[in-house]
């Protein structure tokens, strides 16, 4: 229901920081996501991102789509250029190096937001 955790998948909170105007800073509700665990899970999987050549919320995005299981993704959107981005991952194809490198990160850190 959060592919991007309430934005931390984003990369915009990476290394502690609270963007003017970022609904962490303004509400203060992310709680779930601000472990110590989360932030190390966080930081690894919008670095991965990175390394795949893509914004970490694109990455979280074709993750969540690339789940056989999942049906639909329930996006969100403050702007217009984050919804087409997260239309996007519809573009990506997820793979096999992708999930192993997710998989090795989750492996690591576990379920960091429970």
């Amino acid at each position: 229901y959060s592919p991007l955790a309430q934005g931390y998948l984003t990369g915009k909170y990476d290394h502690g920081a609270r963007p003017q105007g970022s609904r962490s800073q303004l509400f203060n509700r992310g709680q779930r996501y601000e472990t110590p665990n989360a932030a190390e899970a966080q930081l690894e999987y919008n670095e991965l991102a990175r390394s795949f050549g893509m914004e970490p919320a694109l990455f979280a995005n074709a993750y969540v789509t690339s789940r056989p299981f999942v049906t639909s993704s329930i996006i969100g959107a403050t702007t217009i250029s984050q919804l087409e981005m997260a239309l996007s991952c519809a573009d990506v194809v997820w793979t096999e190096d992708m999930q192993k490198a997710v998989d090795a990160i989750h492996q690591r850190v576990g379920n960091p937001c429970p």
